[in-house]
């Protein structure tokens, strides 16, 4: 997608990028990616904007971060929207019995919050004008996720239980942080990534650190340039079997030298994981550009 202003052929008009900031609990969502049948974050979002718009022109689509997975949750995930100077005019236009003019993107997320199609387990907390150049898709320079383990040392609250792994077993925290500790770097993740046709699994982890809060539930913290499909989730499982005494913690390097699939450790499941954090760099459009070329030769941004 080109930059703002952008000529869309439903329309031929120019438009205006808006970000959006949001939130969603993954546990009713087959994933983000808009999908026929399927109840999907992308196809609520959409679907809602189609209502809010209904006035305003043709419905816009949204370009996302990432994509995450089926149950995979999130707290801090970036999309964009790119909106006509009309439908920009109808969502200024006094609304709901006021006679003053409303700012756009605050009158987008309210109206997006507020309709009976998108359910509270989505939730904009912000839309507003995007810096020029500004692609959700393709401007960030890391994404971080958080993911939550409740080994038998730690308590089991069931309001958490779409949100947080129960392990059966009691973990070594301190043997977990030195095997993610050893995995920090720039390498090719194919043994703890699910293979993509053509697709690069060359990433820079730039983070990966385990903590034990006060109820004793232990939660993953990582970051990365980008992450391929299902790397954080495969990254947690092989820590997970360090702490539990099935795999040595030099196991881990040796596994991600080799870069090949291995059946050593799990894949955990997606309801422990959130993404929490999207960061973007001051050249948003500098940082699109750059990504954009070298995604052509490999693949696009994924989330897990």
């Amino acid at each position: 997608m080109d930059d703002s202003p952008l000529a869309t052929p439903e329309t031929e008009e120019s438009t205006t990028r808006y970000r959006l900031d949001l939130a969603y609990d993954g546990s009713d969502f087959i994933g983000w990616a808009k999908q026929p049948g399927l109840r999907t974050v992308q196809g609520e979002l959409e679907t809602a904007l189609a209502t809010v718009l209904a006035r305003g022109g043709y419905a816009p689509t949204i370009t996302v971060a990432g994509r995450t997975d089926a149950g995979v949750h999130a707290t801090g995930q970036v999309a964009h929207v790119d909106l006509t100077a009309a439908q920009l005019r109808y969502l200024a236009a006094p609304h709901g019995g006021s006679t003053r003019p409303a700012e756009p993107g605050a009158a987008l997320a309210r109206r997006l919050n507020g309709i009976a199609g998108l359910r509270s387990d989505v939730y904009i907390s912000r839309a507003a004008p995007a810096p020029a150049g500004f692609d959700a898709r393709f401007s960030p320079i890391w994404r971080r996720y958080d993911y939550r383990v409740a080994d038998t040392a730690a308590e089991h609250d069931p309001l958490l239980r779409n949100h947080t792994v129960w392990y059966p077993a009691a973990l070594d925290l301190d043997a977990m942080n030195s095997a993610a500790r050893e995995l920090i770097g720039l390498a090719d993740w194919a043994a703890y990534c699910r293979p993509r046709v053509g697709a690069t699994t060359i990433r820079e982890l730039q983070e990966f650190r385990w903590d034990r809060d006060s109820t004793g539930v232990l939660t993953a913290r990582l970051q990365a340039d980008a992450f391929c499909h299902s790397m954080v989730r495969a990254l947690v499982g092989a820590t997970v079997s360090v702490g539990a005494g099935k795999l040595p913690g030099s196991r881990l390097t040796e596994l991600r030298n080799a870069a090949q699939r291995t059946s050593e450790f799990i894949v955990m499941p997606p309801q422990g994981l959130t993404l929490v954090e999207v960061g973007y760099p001051d050249d948003v459009a500098a940082r699109a550009a750059q990504t954009r070329a070298r995604r052509e030769l490999t693949d696009r941004p994924q989330l897990d």
